[in-house]
């Protein structure tokens, strides 16, 4: 009984062992049916990433910039309050000419006192600077090297552990100290600039400005230059000093000309009667002086005014403008010297009185004395404008030469043609123009004079220009003049630029 019992209890089922049907819902993901708001937002992460993404990329980017390419510019800075950081470590470096003569030191008292001493003086003033009351020159541009040391490791480790300040390191400059003294002694009283460079380089070898002071005193005269306006004494004529260039401009408006008639430049002729008129607006060659009938070449060698504001009126509106443009006017030159932006403005509205004004180098035209040797120098140089430099190389205190410059090009301005032509135009004028003063010496001379008008008549007066070079089939040296209110440039800057260049031949070359 109890086995049939338990036999029909394993035939059925109990109400927990029956099984309860459970419904499973298949879900299916369809992106092209996803919610358009969840689409939104994943769109939105993703634009939001990618920008973080792209703006540390540029800020890694802007990080390795400064610390590398910009690293001595701005540490050389003169608004940089830490560039004096390392004045409790280091003994201010020396600066040396090309010849071997030292331009800058700094002189140690027993008890520790450090004076810098300029043993030139006045001589090299803007050029290598001063290193109190701020810095200029090359005291500012080259800071970072001189407060800087290369020697050895044991050699400093020694110096740290004996509680020694450590040299810094030298700078060794392109400057040769006779053709700077011959510079500045021929500028005499004017005020203005000289500079002397080689065009297939670019190293400067002379850069003289006056009015000048003398650096080893600019502690004690500081108050009275920084008050007088009138003279500018701190300011470096020959890289920031902005003058109407005058006639020397009439190098790039015959380039202009020739570039826009390149078959027909040489059948140009022009009568010159002394005075050009249109429109009202009139036009004198220096000193009303008549030219009679001239070609291209000999109304440049004569510095020709009313044949080249005729070549200007015929000019296309933006040709002059567009070789400007290309020799850096309203633009920065190719160098980290300090140095002003030269200005070029006529408008496609100008009058016929503002092209022709324009056209002689006068008008609204300013430039630096160092952005007319950068011209000059890329017609000597064959139409290549190099990069002008004043470091020639750095040296640690133990003679380990830690960093040398070298000639870097710029750009081709010009082609090689053109280039011959304005040689050709620039030799005539110490032939027969304007410059034939300099025709007398063993050596050749290829130049341009200017006389540049500024001001009103009752408060203007006239700059005195020449810009060239000697020895025009192998060129040696390119030699820029201006001098302030010295009248013609055949009567001033002509003879200032004699004696650089007999310097050269005399004592440097050789």
């Amino acid at each position: 009984m109890n086995n049939k019992k338990s036999s029909r209890h394993r035939g059925r089922k109990s109400e927990s062992d029956q099984s309860i049907p459970v419904k499973v819902r298949e879900i299916h993901f369809d992106p092209e049916t996803e919610p358009e708001d969840k689409k939104g937002r994943n769109t939105a992460l993703g634009i939001v990433t990618y920008g973080f993404v792209f703006l540390f990329i540029i800020m890694i980017g802007y990080l390795v910039y400064l610390n590398i390419w910009k690293a001595d510019s701005l540490n050389s800075s003169s608004y940089n309050t830490k560039q004096d950081a390392n004045e409790d470590k280091y003994i201010r470096g020396s600066i040396y000419s090309s010849d071997g003569q030292t331009l800058a030191y700094t002189s140690v008292s027993d008890d520790g006192t450090e004076t810098r001493v300029y043993p030139y003086g006045n001589v090299f003033a803007h050029v290598i600077g001063y290193s109190s009351n701020g810095k200029s020159g090359l005291e500012s541009t080259s800071n970072s090297d001189l407060m800087t040391s290369h020697t050895s490791v044991l050699t400093q480790l020694r110096e740290e552990s004996e509680d020694e300040k450590q040299m810094g390191d030298s700078v060794y400059t392109t400057l040769n100290t006779t053709l700077q003294q011959t510079a500045y002694s021929a500028l005499g009283s004017y005020n203005g600039a000289v500079i002397a460079m080689e065009p297939d380089t670019g190293k400067i070898l002379a850069m003289v400005s006056k009015p000048d002071f003398d650096p080893n005193e600019i502690e004690e005269i500081w108050e009275q230059v920084v008050n007088d306006s009138s003279s500018s004494v701190l300011l470096n004529r020959a890289t920031q000093g902005l003058y109407p260039p005058g006639s020397t401009f009439k190098i790039l408006t015959t380039l202009a000309y020739m570039r826009e008639n390149p078959t027909t430049y040489q059948d140009f002729s022009f009568d010159c009667e002394g005075t050009y008129e249109q429109s009202g607006a009139s036009i004198h060659c220096y000193n009303n002086k008549v030219h009679g009938t001239v070609d291209l070449k000999t109304a440049f060698a004569k510095s020709c005014n009313t044949a080249f504001a005729s070549i200007g009126l015929g000019l296309e509106s933006s040709s002059l403008a567009d070789v400007c443009e290309e020799f850096l006017f309203n633009d920065s030159l190719p160098t980290s010297l300090q140095h002003s932006t030269s200005s070029f403005s006529l408008s496609s509205s100008a009058s016929y009185g503002e092209i022709m004004q324009t056209a002689i180098g006068q008008g609204e035209t300013l430039v630096t004395p160092l952005h007319m040797a950068l011209i000059t120098a890329t017609v000597a140089n064959g139409g290549i404008m190099m990069r002008p430099y004043l470091v020639d190389y750095i040296e640690a205190d133990d003679g380990t030469q830690v960093h040398e410059n070298s000639p870097t090009k710029y750009k081709r301005l010009m082609t090689t043609e053109e280039a011959e032509v304005l040689n050709e135009f620039m030799e005539e004028t110490v032939i027969s123009g304007t410059a034939t003063s300099l025709g007398w010496y063993d050596f050749t001379v290829a130049g341009k004079t200017g006389s540049a008008e500024y001001g009103t008549d009752a408060n203007g007066g006239t700059h005195s220009w020449f810009v060239g070079y000697s020895s025009s089939d192998d060129v040696d040296l390119v030699v820029v003049v201006i001098a302030e209110d010295g009248g013609a440039g055949s009567d001033t800057a002509v003879p200032i630029a004699s004696q650089v260049f007999q310097a050269y031949y005399n004592y440097v070359a050789d």
